[in-house]
Parts: C-alpha cells; sequence; structure tokens
C-alpha cells in the first residue's frame, strides 16, 4: 500500500488527511483483519522549491525547515491511528539511491532525453518556479483556474509556458520564460504501454480512470530535472556535479513508496523482503492521494517502472531492481472544502490535524471523513454537520449502544449471561450482523468506504430498535422472565462484538475501548509507535551526492501481526464478567456547530 507522501513544508490540514491518510488505513486496517500480509509506506516529501521559498519566509535553512515539520506531521499522523509499517522521508541516503538507480535504468533504455525548453523563473529571485505553483487560463478550455502542470477542468497536460495570462501563486508575479536545458521523461514512448495497461484498470473509481484515460491524449515528454540547488542530483557525468540541477521532486517524491519499501525491508532485518511486495505479480499494490495527484500515479510513476524494465516502445532491459509491479489500483478521494473552498494553507481556509486531535481525538475525525468524506465528489465540511455525526451518530446511535448493553448485562448478571431459546427477532438481527461482515467487507474490498460504513451503522441502528422492541428493562422486573433477559442480552452482546469488529477499521482507538469493555483483554486493534532513526547504513545502490552519514529522524511504524482484530464473528462467552462501562463517545456542545472552535470559527 502506497500512501501520498505529506509535502514538509508545514502542518498537515484535515483536507490532507481526507485524501491520503484515514482511507489508506482503513483499507490497510481491514486487510489487516482478513488475514492479508500488508506493506503500508509513505514519509514526508522534502525536496521542491515551495519548501525552499517557505524556509526564505521563516529565516531557516531548507534542511532545518524539512525537519520540523517532518516531526509535525509524524505526531500528527501517529496521532491520528494511522498504521504505517514505515513513515519515512525523501532525504535519506537510501532514497537518494533508489532515486538515482531509477533515473539511470530509465536513461540507459533510452527513456530519459536531454531537450532545451522554456522554464520559469521569478523575476525577482531568479529561482525556478515549480509548474503546479503557476497558474493562469487553460489555452485548450479556458478554465482560469488551470496550472503550469495540467488542468484539473479538462485534464489536459500543460506546460508553465502553454498557460494564458500565468501568474505565480508564490508572490504573484508574471513568471520570466527562459531556454535552459533538461533530461525529459519521453511519455510518448510509453504511450502504448501505459494505454494496454490502463485499459485492463475496469474497476477503479470512474472518475479516477476517466481521467487517467484522458491523459492519454495528449502525452509530450516531461521534464523530470530542474534548475535548483535542493534536491536529488542528477547521476549522469556533467551533470551530478551541477549545483543548480536536479531531479524534480514528483520524479523522486513517486519513487518514495519503492525506497520507503526497501528501507523497511533494510530496518527489519531481512533486506530481500520487499522483492515479495514489488516483484511478485501476485502481489497487489493500492496508491492513495487526492484527485491532483491523479496524474502523478497512473501516468509518471507507471511510465517511470514500464521504462525501467525496458518494456516502452524503445526496448530496453531491466536493471539492478528487476521489474516492478504496476498499480494495482489508484484510490483517488476528491477535496474535502471548507465553505465551498478548497482547503489551504496559504489562503488560510484551514483546520489543522493537530489541533483537531487536541480537541476531539482520532475517531470523530476518522469517522466523518469515512461516512461523509470526499470518496467521489467534493464535500464540504461544517462544524455543524460534523456535530451532528458525531452527537447523533457516534455517540447516540453506537456510544449509546455499547453502553446501555454493557450496563444492562452488568447490573443484572454481572457478566455475559447464558442464553436460553433464540427468538426469531433473536435470531434476524444475529444474522443480520453476521451478513454484513460480507456485504460491507466486499465495499470495502473495493475501497468503497461510505458504503461499507454505511452497512455498519444500520445494524448498529437495528440493534437498538431491537433492544428497544425487546425492552429488557421491564424484563427485569419479572423473575419469571430471567431466562429471556438473559437472552436478550446475550444477543446484544454478540452483535455489539460483531459491530466493534466491522469498526475497527475506521475507529481503532474506540474499538480497543469496546473490546476492553466487552470483559477482553490484550490489544485488538494495534496502534503505530513512533522511533527515532539514524541515517547511517550503507546500502547496496550507491548513488552521487548522498547525504552524509548520521541524521536522525523521527519514523512511524508498528506491529500489527500480533494484534486480535479479525473480520469475522469473534463469540460472546457466557461469564465473562463485565464492569459498570464508562461513557464511550463524548457528545459534543450543539452551539460549536454554529461557531465553530476558537481555532477555527465559523465565518
Amino acid at each position: 500500500m502506497c500512501v501520498a507522501w505529506p509535502y514538509a513544508n508545514g502542518p498537515r490540514h484535515i483536507g490532507h488527511v481526507a485524501g491520503f491518510g484515514v482511507p489508506s488505513d482503513v483499507f490497510a486496517r481491514y486487510q489487516r483483519m482478513r488475514g492479508k500480509n500488508v506493506l503500508m509506506v509513505s514519509g514526508t516529501d522534502e525536496h521542491g522549491t515551495p519548501l525552499l521559498v517557505q524556509a526564505d519566509k521563516e529565516g531557516v535553512t531548507v534542511k532545518e525547515l524539512a525537519d520540523r515539520y517532518n516531526e509535525q506531521i509524524v505526531h500528527d499522523l501517529a496521532g491520528l491511528g494511522l498504521s504505517y509499517d514505515l513513515f519515512t522521508r525523501t532525504t535519506t541516503r537510501n532514497h537518494y539511491a533508489v532515486v538515482q538507480e531509477l533515473f539511470k535504468g530509465l536513461y540507459a533504455n533510452g527513456y530519459m532525453v536531454k531537450e532545451t525548453t522554456k522554464g520559469a523563473i521569478s523575476p525577482s529571485t531568479g529561482r525556478t518556479l515549480p509548474d503546479r505553483y503557476i497558474e493562469g487560463t487553460c489555452p485548450i478550455c479556458g478554465a482560469d483556474d488551470a496550472r503550469g502542470d495540467q488542468c484539473d477542468t479538462c485534464g489536459n497536460q500543460l506546460d508553465p509556458a502553454d498557460l494564458i495570462n500565468p501568474v505565480s501563486k508564490i508572490n504573484g508575479e508574471t513568471p520570466e520564460f527562459i531556454e535552459t536545458e533538461h533530461f525529459m521523461l519521453d511519455l510518448p514512448a510509453m504511450h502504448d504501454a501505459l494505454a494496454s495497461w490502463l485499459e485492463t484498470r475496469q474497476d477503479w473509481r470512474p472518475n479516477v480512470l476517466k481521467f487517467s484515460l484522458n491523459l492519454l491524449e495528449d502525452m509530450r515528454p516531461r521534464a523530470m530535472t530542474r534548475d535548483i540547488d535542493w534536491g536529488i542530483p542528477i547521476p549522469v557525468e556533467d551533470w551530478q556535479d551541477n549545483p543548480s540541477k536536479k531531479l524534480y521532486v514528483w520524479f523522486d517524491a513517486v519513487i518514495g513508496y519503492l525506497s520507503a519499501s526497501i528501507e523497511w525491508a533494510a530496518r527489519t532485518g531481512d533486506p530481500e523482503a520487499w522483492k515479495t511486495f514489488w516483484q511478485d505479480p501476485a502481489t497487489e499494490g493500492y496508491y492513495f492521494m487526492g484527485k491532483d495527484n491523479i496524474t502523478f500515479h497512473s501516468q509518471i510513476w507507471p511510465a517511470e517502472l514500464l521504462g525501467y524494465a525496458g518494456k516502452g516502445a524503445k526496448g530496453g532491459e531491466s536493471h539492478a531492481l528487476g521489474e516492478l509491479n504496476l498499480p494495482t489500483e489508484v484510490v483517488s478521494s476528491e477535496f474535502l472544502t471548507m465553505s465551498g473552498s478548497k482547503f489551504s494553507s496559504s489562503k488560510g481556509v484551514v483546520i489543522y490535524v493537530k489541533d483537531f486531535l487536541k480537541e476531539f481525538g482520532p475517531d470523530p475525525l476518522r469517522y466523518f471523513i469515512a461516512v461523509a468524506g470526499p470518496e467521489n465528489n467534493d464535500t464540504d465540511f461544517t462544524w455543524d454537520e460534523f456535530v451532528r455525526r458525531v452527537n447523533n451518530e457516534l455517540a447516540n446511535g453506537w456510544g449509546n449502544l455499547v453502553n446501555r448493553t454493557v450496563s444492562m448485562a452488568h447490573k443484572n448478571f454481572g457478566a455475559v449471561p447464558t442464553p436460553g431459546h433464540l427468538a426469531d427477532a433473536d435470531r434476524a438481527i444475529l444474522d443480520l450482523a453476521e451478513q454484513t461482515f460480507a456485504t460491507a467487507g466486499e465495499d470495502l474490498s473495493k475501497a468503497h468506504f461510505k458504503a461499507a460504513i454505511t452497512k455498519v451503522m444500520h445494524v448498529v441502528g437495528e440493534a437498538n430498535a431491537y433492544i428497544a422492541d425487546q425492552e429488557p428493562w421491564k424484563l427485569a422486573k419479572d423473575d419469571t422472565q430471567r431466562e429471556r433477559l438473559a437472552t436478550v442480552l446475550w444477543t446484544a452482546l454478540q452483535v455489539v462484538s460483531d459491530c466493534n469488529a466491522m469498526l475497527t477499521p475506521f475507529l481503532p482507538h474506540t474499538a480497543q475501548k469496546v473490546h476492553e469493555t466487552l470483559g477482553r483483554s490484550g490489544v485488538w486493534a494495534a496502534e503505530p509507535r513512533i522511533e527515532e532513526i539514524t541515517d547511517d547504513a550503507d546500502y547496496d545502490l550507491v548513488g552521487v551526492g548522498l547525504p552524509e552519514k548520521g541524521q536522525t529522524y523521527l519514523t512511524i511504524t508498528g506491529d500489527y501481526t500480533s494484534q486480535q482484530a479479525v473480520w469475522q464473528r469473534v463469540d460472546i462467552e457466557a461469564g465473562t464478567e463485565l464492569a459498570k462501562p464508562k461513557p464511550l463517545v463524548a457528545k459534543l456542545d450543539p452551539e460549536l456547530g454554529q461557531t465553530g472552535p476558537e481555532w477555527a470559527p465559523v465565518q
């Protein structure tokens, strides 16, 4: 599982994690619960002009800035419960070496060609402007918010020089275009191979597949180097020592999925372990990101993989890393917006993950993104809907079901009771819960998260209705109904256990609490941990200009193999002691929906 690399020029907001974070973790946790061998990797993306610009603003070195936000992002994502096997960074020795190996393989096979192009620079600083930081009018469809790399409205690939009335997003200047020599990825030579692969991807989300197929219509060579002094050196004679030429940040960022896998394997003590995930054709690879990154995952990265293996029109041979798997699916989400505007730190339209976690904890945000997030369409985040979802669905629905079921069992029996004869109503709710493992599981296997959690919450609603119909509080007052009371509460407890299993991918922290509330012990849903490591290893792949040994940095990792969570019914055991439950989900003040918190007030 390859999860988009958050850019290390600032803390992450909830729009970011709605695209790459929560969906990927839900999927990973579900697959682990099914017994699948999962490798989930990512890290902070730390090259490119925007990082330089931000460092200048703050009066620090670019490395100091990257270090600071790497640490902040690690804490944010671990706090959200994202269960990475390795979350690393792109300024490691290993990453530099792997990126350069991919470049050298592409170059040797003829898919990296030198061209003189027009590059955009800032007139005031002389610094190269990244394609994505130039906006203007699309020359094809006329949309006024096209970027220098593509137009999101019509889906066409662009160059900054193509834009009508281009403007720098960094400082509002009109860019100056100068002639400069760069290495280009020969995408036209990959057209047929990419088309053959994409045309087999019939089960992708329709919006993602349509966008990706549209990219095939206008393919042109794309620059994979930049006039910039911060980044990975170009491993070609006469280029590698040039301090003002580096590899394009988007060339190196997508290779991070591979380099992180190689780093993970090395750190587990089995340096060859990454090959299971990258060279075995039976291994499935899922990529999670926001919709603005589709082109890099359904076009640029597959083209790099194909060219490295010599599978484009120019042929070629495989290289040191072997033939590598193409993505099984590019799972892209639409935008989470706020009051109709895309979340944007630069525009002040932002709710930071760190602030959200501090006040509300992780699971309310995870739930909102799962049930109301931008899976297939842009979705507007409002405090009013957040409060309503938490109070009505999590607190009144799920929390109430758990608390009143366990509370009544504790009060009347002190333990899970032994059931008697099951009535039709008991069997109906038990059957519904058991069937939902299959139906919601089918949705999850296809990355249809909203449909899956809706089915599970339907069971929660039906279980609450079952309790209301059976009225166990009345049965408790009649000694002749003792067996019926035991049966009703046993049934309800089993359904609570079932729903908790199915909600685990979405609400892992809450699921652990429910596990313990049901009188069970041990780790049900494993959590990630933060580790500080030292970058001092030597790798078989040796590039040029590798970072010096000795830097320390934070990673996210975890042991998820020993958790108890499984995607199936776990039988409630009669006689298991139950304690008086504590409130599971805190209700929010309804006023919050109208005002928002102090740190993100409703405008």
